[in-house]
């Protein structure tokens, strides 16, 4: 178990860690290349900055939304992502270990603070769940992963706390932090094939999608002679 935990914590961290990476990096390139090709293309070459600024800020601040759109769901969604992404990044024992791999730190959670986000984290990530299997609008909308990613994310949550909480065992210590290593791996290895990308990508998404819509020239009598219809009265 000890070398396997090892392993888990050295060469396969390091390699899904990369895989996560260059993935990311990879969707971040496509987006800037469709970009670039979108606003070559586009006949209309104005970009609503402050349009697509301000949908940007709405989306990552979203009280508008929450006040007019399932306010419950929204508010439990939004705490969840907080401490999803909150709490790995300035976790004092993860940014220890960052500092022993290369060289430098950040500023760190208290372990209360560490512990509350943590135990919410796991109770929103449940709540979001059970929220697909019982509302049937939900589950209409959702498709398989949509019900998995909530489970996966909170498995690091549930056994870290474990590990840093609860009195066992050197062998279900060990074990729990296998799971608790390989369940973050996997999420990165998928981090960058699924969905999920949007928490890191998400400030670009606004700006594509306005490139996106920005038509070629002469597209609408390219439209017309390829429907047979140019000429006729609109």
């Amino acid at each position: 178990m000890e070398a396997l935990l090892d392993f888990a914590q050295g060469p396969l961290f390091r390699l899904t860690f990369a895989i996560m990476i260059l993935g990311l990096l990879r969707i971040l390139i496509l987006d800037i290349v469709g970009m670039v090709e979108a606003y070559r293309k586009a006949g209309d070459k104005s970009i609503p900055w402050g349009l697509t600024i301000s949908r940007t800020l709405e989306w990552l601040f979203p009280v508008k939304r929450i006040l007019n759109h399932r306010p419950i769901y929204s508010i439990i969604s939004i705490l969840f992502h907080i401490g999803l992404i909150i709490t790995p990044i300035f976790l004092f024992a993860h940014v220890r270990l960052w500092e022993q791999g290369v060289g430098f730190g950040w500023w760190t959670l208290s372990p209360q603070v560490a512990d509350t986000l943590t135990i919410t984290t796991i109770v929103f990530g449940l709540l979001l769940f059970l929220g697909r299997v019982g509302v049937s609008r939900a589950r209409a909308l959702s498709r398989p992963q949509d019900y998995l990613w909530p489970v996966l994310l909170i498995i690091p949550f549930i056994s870290g706390y474990l590990c840093a909480n609860m009195g066992v065992s050197p062998a279900v210590y060990q074990a729990s932090m296998l799971v608790h290593v390989l369940s973050g791996e996997l999420i990165f290895v998928a981090l960058p094939f699924t969905k999920i990308a949007h928490c890191v990508l998400m400030p670009f998404s606004q700006l594509v999608s306005v490139l996106a819509w920005k038509f070629p020239a002469r597209v609408d009598e390219d439209v017309a002679t390829t429907l047979d219809k140019k000429g006729a009265p609109v």
